[in-house]
């Protein structure tokens, strides 16, 4: 395969994304290494470390991408299997401040895909768009690096994070990873911390055959729930394909959604960092800026998007940040990625460190009735003319209300808000709504169906 043949389609907003033996393979992972290491010359930076995560694929892509690497003249380390997240730390730790991740996160058994740093800076967007450029016009650096093998990562990672977190008291957990990488890295890890673990589905196999590793979805928590609530457990601890993301099942068998956990993070957070900002997604409660104010810190709404929100982070200096998908990025105390695992090992300190059943301590945070990420189905790319016509609409139509336009349309009531905005991965426009009351609720969904219908008839939001 030549280079100007790899498959547009797989380069994505966030990251890079295929099915595996029809639009990924090892020759297309070798192209994208190259370019990859092209980019990373031309920023000055020579060396890069390569990870994988638990799929059939992964270590034959990985194996690919760093020869690509090679081939424009960089150095590997290669620390083989492991979360995204302990590819993160290793950039850190090694001082490379550059990485890929061969991962296909939650997706389908078929898929994979790669997470790319280079100088510090998680690509996406444009970013990603010019690796694709570069393969078109032949902008690639040539040369002979070299590849180094580590296995130490993991137990680094681990070591740190205990150096910086020290549980008040021993806390009951069940862990289900949905047989994803963190499987291999979450026992260990809260152990290390002194927890009592009951492990769920960590035996890592890329068939994923007891549920899918996506702790977004209700139904991929069913089982964890029901231990939890059998067990007496203080928690439940879900993660995602790769281990950048979190899911919480409280002592009762609730499940926190992400912005609620953030209101905890940062409640905790903003005690020693009084005054600095926290960064949220669009898609975030609105009680999430309420508490984030009554804790003395300044609410910094972002568009949707984990590299989009690290990248807000930094530009801000906020100390936390996090989004409705489950990202969760601490700069405080840590280095200011995406990482379930240690997210999971703050939630611990905060409730050891409570006394009260970790039930008790979510339902002091405040809380409206809402829907879940809805999906309407629309052709291949006309998410932009669709969402440029809802825009301009709804600042016609709802002129009573506070607008924000930095990611779709938010539509902000005193009781309530509505969301609408373009996916950036699928065909989609995500919608949701949240409310003071279930009438509230009602009220602001009628009139973000009222707005769909008028741009385009047939645009139907589907129930819950």
């Amino acid at each position: 395969m030549r280079a100007e043949q790899v498959p547009g389609s797989i380069f994505r907003a966030y990251d890079i994304r295929g099915v595996v033996g029809k639009t990924l393979d090892a020759s297309i992972a070798r192209w994208i290494g190259r370019a990859v290491g092209s980019e990373a010359r031309e920023r000055g930076v020579r060396q890069l470390v390569v990870g994988r995560d638990g799929r059939h694929s992964s270590e034959e892509l990985a194996a690919a991408a760093a020869a690509g690497l090679n081939e424009a003249g960089c150095d590997v380390i290669d620390i083989g299997q492991a979360p995204t997240p302990v590819m993160y730390f290793a950039t850190h730790e090694l001082q490379t401040g550059s990485g890929i991740v061969i991962t296909g996160s939650h997706n389908p058994p078929d898929y994979n895909g790669m997470k790319i740093m280079v100088g510090g800076d998680t690509l996406s967007g444009e970013a990603i768009t010019n690796l694709y450029r570069r393969l078109q016009e032949g902008w690639l650096a040539s040369g002979e690096g070299t590849t180094e093998y580590r296995d130490d990562l993991v137990d680094r990672y681990i070591e740190r994070i205990c150096g910086d977190i020290r549980p008040a008291r021993r806390l009951s957990l069940v862990l289900d990873a949905g047989n994803g990488v963190a499987g291999a890295v979450a026992p260990r890890l809260f152990e290390a911390l002194g927890c009592t673990v009951e492990a769920l589905y960590c035996d890592v196999d890329g068939d994923f055959p007891n549920h899918h590793p996506d702790p977004a979805e209700p139904h991929n928590l069913e089982t964890l729930i029901a231990r939890v609530r059998e067990s007496g457990a203080d928690l439940g601890l879900a993660f995602d394909g790769d281990g950048d993301r979190l899911g919480v099942v409280d002592s009762a068998g609730n499940i926190i959604w992400p912005d609620r956990q953030l209101m905890l993070y940062a409640r905790d957070v903003l005690s020693r960092r009084p005054g600095e900002p926290v960064v949220f997604d669009v898609k975030c409660s609105m009680h999430l800026k309420r508490v984030i104010e009554a804790a003395g810190g300044k609410p910094q709404m972002s568009r949707t998007g984990h590299s989009l929100i690290k990248a807000t982070l930094r530009e801000t200096g906020a100390p936390l940040a996090g989004e409705m998908s489950g990202h969760t990025f601490f700069a405080e105390r840590w280095y200011g990625f995406d990482d379930g695992l240690y997210t999971g090992a703050r939630l611990v300190e905060i409730v050891a460190a409570d006394g009260r059943p970790s039930a008790g301590i979510f339902a002091e945070l405040p809380e409206g009735v809402s829907t879940p990420e809805l999906k309407v189905h629309v052709q291949e790319g006309e998410q932009s003319e669709l969402m440029a016509a809802l825009v301009a609409e709804g600042q016609r139509r709802f002129t009573d209300a506070t607008i924000h336009t930095i990611d779709g349309i938010r539509v902000e009531w005193p009781d309530g808000w509505g969301l609408v905005r373009a996916s950036n991965t699928t065909p989609v426009l995500v919608v949701r709504f949240e409310a003071d009351d279930d009438p509230g609720l009602a009220r602001i969904r009628a009139a973000f169906e009222e707005l769909l219908t008028s741009v385009r008839p047939g645009l139907v939001i589907p129930e819950p």
